[in-house]
């Protein structure tokens, strides 16, 4: 199966997180207005970044499709890796609809992990649209691998991968090669994962992963030059929390079909539901909009019928390739899901990543 703990995902998803299980139709929305005012919209990082750009694309269209049409005003607040802008959003933004925030899997995972300087809790907070992304791992042509099937002749073989750090977006990648059994040692220090392309270009990286953009442009040409070969890419989750392939990536099996095409089963067991956890805050669900704690049930349709509108919008649609790639925007009735299961996590696996954290890579908690 590739199919998440469906209990869990249903059980969240059905509502039984009251705070935020929100069962509101688009019709309530009805009256809402926010004509001549502005809305915040907070990004916890510096401007230029991923998620900069990100909600600088979607901005105008949220304009455009919120009654009123409002001016959505970017507000960044970089410092503490996202932690001090999401923390000062939930101590201050009023629920009265004029301030959203938009993190990304790099806030997620600090939550995910119990970091003690997080003070948001995203399970009180309502979402009103969740943007996935996608990535791919590749390896050297010359070790002779053709595709997932054969990974088992690397089981004795030592791996290297040019990481930005344990407790990075490159968590994924470090939970999905132990769960594979992949024997990978990890050298930290990256400053992005084009350090990581380069390190496996001049040879010091023995596999790499990179996001779908960066993998299109830089590493599709050594994949033609026949000096790199494609194993899996992450996927993505459907509304009903099934891995799927990755639309951008249609013939490269996602990680869970690589998983039984080297080992003949399904992957089970805590390492694999960190893994998943991980995987939907990183990429299937890396980015959501959330309204503050305590905000109307009519507001919070209206966000979510303007984001639906939003990105069925022609001229979002006909410009979306570079900040949104290929990926289905979750909006309406799937954001709640998908939500739940990028920012929850089994208590049993916290803890067991946390010690694997703490025992393999010295991180302290």
């Amino acid at each position: 199966m590739t199919t998440i703990d469906r209990r869990k995902f249903l059980a969240v998803a059905g509502g039984t997180v009251a705070a935020t299980a929100l069962p509101v139709s688009f019709a309530s929305a009805q009256g809402v207005s926010f004509a001549g005012r502005n809305i915040e919209w907070v990004i916890p990082f510096a401007e230029g970044g991923g998620s900069d750009a990100w909600a600088r694309f979607l901005a105008p269209y949220l304009s455009r499709h919120l009654p009123g049409q409002p001016n959505v005003i970017i507000r960044n607040v970089p410092g503490g890796g996202s932690i001090t802008g999401t923390n000062e959003f939930v101590a201050r933004a009023r629920p009265d609809g004029l301030t959203i925030i938009g993190t990304s899997g790099s806030t997620q995972f600090p939550y995910l992990l119990g970091d003690p300087r997080v003070r948001y809790d995203y399970s009180v907070l309502p979402p009103v649209l969740v943007s996935p992304t996608g990535g791919v791992v590749y390896l050297p042509a010359r070790f002779g691998i053709e595709d997932a099937s054969q990974l088992g002749q690397l089981a004795d073989q030592e791996l290297v991968y040019a990481s930005q750090g344990a407790t990075s977006l490159d968590l994924v990648p470090m939970l999905a090669f132990l769960v594979m059994g992949l024997n990978v040692r990890h050298v930290f220090g990256m400053t992005g994962r084009g350090d990581g392309r380069l390190a496996f270009e001049r040879g010091e990286a023995t596999i790499d992963y990179q996001t779908s953009a960066a993998y299109l442009s830089n590493v599709q040409p050594l994949v033609d030059a026949g000096e790199a070969v494609p194993m899996f890419s992450w996927g993505v989750l459907d509304a009903q929390g099934n891995v799927q392939r990755d639309p951008t990536f249609p013939d490269i099996p996602h990680f869970v079909e690589a998983y039984e095409m080297m080992h003949g089963e399904a992957p089970s067991g805590v390492e694999f539901d960190a893994y998943m956890a991980f995987f939907g805050s990183g990429f299937a669900a890396q980015k959501p909009v959330m309204l503050p704690q305590g905000t109307a049930p009519e507001i919070v349709a209206t966000y979510r019928e303007a984001f639906a509108a939003a990105v069925a919008d022609p001229e979002l649609q006909a410009n979306k390739e570079a900040a949104l790639g290929d990926y289905e925007q979750a909006v309406g009735d799937d954001v709640e899901g998908l939500y739940r299961v990028a920012t929850t996590i089994d208590e049993e696996a916290r803890e067991w990543v946390r010690q694997y954290l703490t025992e393999t890579h010295g991180v302290t908690f």
